[in-house]
């Protein structure tokens, strides 16, 4: 019988390891099917009078995808292929505004972000660059169902608005609802006890406390407010009123609906999608009778003639994500011995003559980021390195950045949050509670401060503070000296608090307003490589074999992301995600306070 067993389960397991390994290696064959078919694209064709088409069902991100090809190549690993480089859509609208061919541009579709793409100060520099578009003289038309906030405040820059006949303007202003998972850790058993410096650091608040503390909630309105002033001022002007009148406006939902939203100047008329396609025809010539001229935005930017570089190499590395000790094996990870090995390698290559950072991260670990700030420095002694920041480059962020020759912002991006904090977990009630002891034997007093068996003693957290207090004055003194600043006046403007772009260019802590290409053409200039440069964006394409990892470790809910339950679970998944990036050796972060999702 006992053989029997042996046989038949060694039988069903070769049969499963044949029909799957099967499958496998079919799947496999279908990716590089699809991977060569998009190796070797077809030459679009721009035809005279036509549209070009920007379509915002997609999420718009700093870095590059990280293989070649969207589309299908990346439906099938299973990855977001609605995504979209803000550097590809920036250059883009820049040579479509001065091609003959391109008669206009019309905008649809509704923004999908997630993680640290689609955010404000990135939606500001493409609505600088519609703007720039319709200066040159051609028609920007935007059309969409229903515009909440993050695309009114794109679409708005449109020559033309078109609304939905049923559609609504939803632009109520900005608000900030972290997850507090004090209650939770404290029914499971679960411990933390946090050490800080500086009285905003508050970013350990979500996993201690319920609410925010009276200096998170302040800092964090004050630095809602700048945002919102800013996105109210833009549309205001855009829609020729005054940013009181669009208060006004915002708060009253009734005129925000249908042709209710065109007698209060949001949108410029109602039309079915039927309606602007007939328009869109007459107005590019169309001899199709079901569709009018039209090319989209990536299908343009391939059939782009390539410019020519005769000047040396500017590389654009992009620091997008939570800082992480050690390689960063997740999308949206910056690992700080990978980066630095990558900054190694650009100061150590004689082709590359000046780097642009571009950072969009909350930071992370204190550790990996003085890791990849001492590559950044060595890297500034033989090369210009200039600094874009994004959406948001705090703490960890600001870390990395503040030795930069010249650091450029939005008046929206979110940065600064001097300040460090030491969290420190302990699982005592649990394991007590599903019946599981620990012992110990140790040589010191402070062998077995790392456990996570126990809280730690006062004189353990005593130890842990002067760590965190130390970095503190560390970073004061690495933004002072790398700023130029006072250290009094570092002191005073940081305690962990975050600062808007606005704000921070007031107190120092940036140079000059702009985006990306500011920055590219700043480095361009200090590096003195003339006008025909190369650009070479870093990190580079992945192996195949780390893409499909990531498949089969990643379940996703995309079919469901808008059901309620999916929609918690994912905030849920996302808080327990962020535990896992908690590896600094030493147990301190330099980490933006709480988690400001600016909806």
């Amino acid at each position: 019988m006992k053989s029997f067993f042996a046989s038949f389960f060694g039988a069903l397991t070769a049969l499963v390891v044949f029909v799957f390994g099967g499958m496998f290696l079919m799947f496999v064959g279908i990716v590089m099917l699809a991977a060569l078919g998009e190796q070797q694209p077809k030459q679009q064709h721009v035809e005279k009078g036509s549209f070009l088409v920007l379509d915002l069902n997609t999420n718009i991100t700093d870095a590059p995808s990280p293989f070649e090809g969207g589309g299908k190549l990346a439906g099938l690993l299973g990855a977001d292929g609605n995504r979209l480089q803000l550097r590809l859509v920036l250059e883009t609208l820049q040579r479509a505004q001065a091609d003959g061919r391109i008669r206009g541009l019309l905008l649809t579709g509704n923004l999908l972000p997630q993680d640290y793409g689609s955010g404000y100060a990135a939606l500001r520099e493409v609505r600088q660059a519609v703007e720039a578009f319709r200066a040159a003289g051609k028609p920007v038309v935007a059309y969409a169902e229903n515009l909440d906030t993050r695309n009114y405040y794109l679409m708005s820059a449109a020559s033309e608005v078109v609304l939905h006949p049923f559609g609504m303007v939803w632009m109520p202003g900005l608000a900030s609802e972290p997850m507090f998972l004090a209650g939770t850790l404290e029914k499971l058993g679960v411990g933390v006890q946090v050490t800080r410096s500086g009285r905003y650091k508050s970013y350990a608040e979500t996993y201690v406390r319920r609410d925010f503390s009276p200096e998170a909630r302040e800092a964090t309105q004050k630095l809602l407010d700048d945002v919102w002033s800013e996105l109210r001022a833009q549309v205001a002007q855009s829609r020729k009123i005054t940013p009181e009148q669009l208060q006004a406006l915002v708060e009253q939902p009734q005129v925000q609906m249908g042709e209710v939203a065109v007698k209060s100047g949001l949108v410029d008329r109602t039309a079915y999608w039927d309606e602007v396609l007939a328009d869109l025809k007459t107005r590019t010539d169309a001899e199709d009778e079901h569709t009018f001229k039209q090319i989209g935005l990536r299908a343009y930017a391939k059939a782009l003639a390539p410019q020519h570089h005769t000047g040396g190499t500017i590389a654009v590395v992009y620091a997008e994500g939570v800082i992480v000790d050690g390689e960063g094996a997740e999308e949206g990870e910056v690992g700080g011995d990978r980066f630095a090995r990558e900054l190694r390698a650009l100061r150590q290559d004689e082709k590359v003559k000046a780097v642009v950072l571009r950072v969009n991260s909350p930071g992370g670990s204190a550790n990996a980021s003085e890791v990849i700030q001492r590559e950044l420095r060595l890297l500034q002694e033989e090369k210009p390195v200039v600094v874009s920041m994004g959406t948001v480059a705090a703490s960890g962020g600001y870390w990395i950045s503040a030795y930069a020759d010249r650091i450029y912002a939005e008046p929206n991006t979110i940065t600064g949050s001097i300040g460090v904090i030491g969290m420190l977990f302990n699982v005592k009630e649990l394991s007590q509670k599903v019946g599981v002891s620990f012992d110990v034997v140790k040589t010191g007093k402070f062998a077995d401060t790392e456990t996570l068996s126990r809280p730690k003693t006062d004189e353990e957290l005593r130890a842990i503070q002067s760590v965190v207090d130390w970095l503190y004055e560390s970073f004061i003194e690495r933004v002072a000296e790398g700023r130029k600043l006072d250290g009094a006046k570092v002191r005073e403007i940081a305690e962990g608090r975050v600062w808007s772009g606005r704000d921070a260019k007031r107190l120092g802590l940036i140079d000059e307003f702009g985006g990306l290409e500011a920055a590219i053409e700043y480095a361009a200039q200090k590096a003195q490589v003339g006008r025909t440069y190369r650009l070479q964006e870093y990190p580079g394409k992945r192996e195949l074999g780390e893409i499909l990892k990531e498949l089969f470790e990643d379940s996703g809910d995309y079919l469901s992301r808008n059901r309620i339950e999916a929609r918690i679970l994912g905030r849920v998944r996302q808080q327990v995600r962020s535990l896992e990036q908690y590896n600094d050796p030493r147990n301190v972060y330099l980490r933006l306070p709480v988690e400001l999702q600016l909806n």
